[in-house]
C-alpha cells in the first residue's frame, strides 16, 4: 500500500481529536501510506479561545507544527480520515465550513471514489459521537466517496467501546479520555490501516 496517499483532516479545540489524528497517522504509516495530518481553520474568536486555557494552549501548540488543510490536499489524497468533536450531535462549524468549500471539486468529479472514514469525541458516553460520524458520512455520499467504516472487523473495536461507524471517545471535564487509552489507540490504528487497505484496492481498479 506504499502508493496510497492519506489525508487525516481534523478539528480540535483542546487536543483530543489531534491525538486521534496522530494515532491514525501512525497506523497508516505502518501500512506504508504517505500521510498528511491537517487541521481545518479555526473560526472561534480569539477572545473565546483565550478564555479557555486548554483551548489556548492547544491552538498555540499546533499553530506552526500542523498545516492547515487546503482543497489541493483533497485532490492529492486517495483516502481521507476525518476526526471531529461533536457539537449537538453534529460536526463542528469549523469542519462544516471547510466541507462547504468543496463544491468546485465535487462539480468537477474530483472527489469521486475517495475512500473516507471518520472518528469523533464527546464529553458524554452517549453525547452524539455516532450521529456526528454519520453527519460527516452524509456529505461523503454526495461526494461519491467510498466509506470505509471499521465495522466489527477486529476485536480491538470492542475494547474501544464497539462503535462500528468509527472510533469514538468520551472525555471528562479535564479533557482526559475516559476509555482505556491503549484500546482506543489500537482501534484508531486498525481503522487507519483498514482505510489504507481499501484505498489500495480502489487504486488498483482505476
Amino acid at each position: 500500500m506504499s502508493n496510497v496517499k492519506l489525508a487525516i483532516i481534523y478539528y480540535s479545540s483542546t487536543g483530543t481529536n489531534y491525538q486521534l489524528a496522530q494515532w491514525a497517522a501512525e497506523g497508516a504509516q505502518e501500512s506504508g501510506a504517505e500521510v498528511k495530518v491537517l487541521k481545518v481553520p479555526e473560526l472561534a474568536p480569539q477572545s473565546v479561545i483565550d478564555s479557555n486555557p486548554e483551548w489556548k494552549n492547544y491552538v498555540e501548540e499546533v499553530a506552526v507544527c500542523v498545516p492547515t488543510v487546503s482543497l489541493g490536499d483533497l485532490e492529492w489524497a486517495d483516502a481521507i480520515i476525518f476526526s471531529v468533536p461533536t457539537r449537538f450531535g453534529n460536526m463542528p462549524s469549523q469542519m462544516k465550513q471547510f466541507l462547504d468549500t468543496t463544491g468546485g471539486l465535487w462539480f468537477n468529479g474530483k472527489l469521486i471514489n475517495k475512500v473516507v472514514s471518520a472518528m469523533s469525541s464527546a464529553q458524554n458516553s452517549h453525547g452524539g459521537q455516532e450521529a456526528t460520524i454519520l453527519s460527516l458520512y452524509t456529505t461523503m455520499h454526495h461526494w461519491g466517496a467510498i466509506i470505509a467504516a471499521p465495522g466489527y472487523t477486529n476485536q480491538v473495536i470492542f475494547g474501544a467501546g464497539g462503535n462500528p461507524y468509527g472510533t469514538s471517545v468520551t472525555v471528562d471535564q479535564s479533557g482526559k479520555m475516559v476509555e482505556d487509552v491503549r484500546a482506543i489507540q489500537d482501534a484508531v490504528k486498525h481503522q487507519a490501516k483498514r482505510t489504507v487497505t481499501i484505498a489500495g484496492w480502489v487504486k488498483k481498479t482505476n
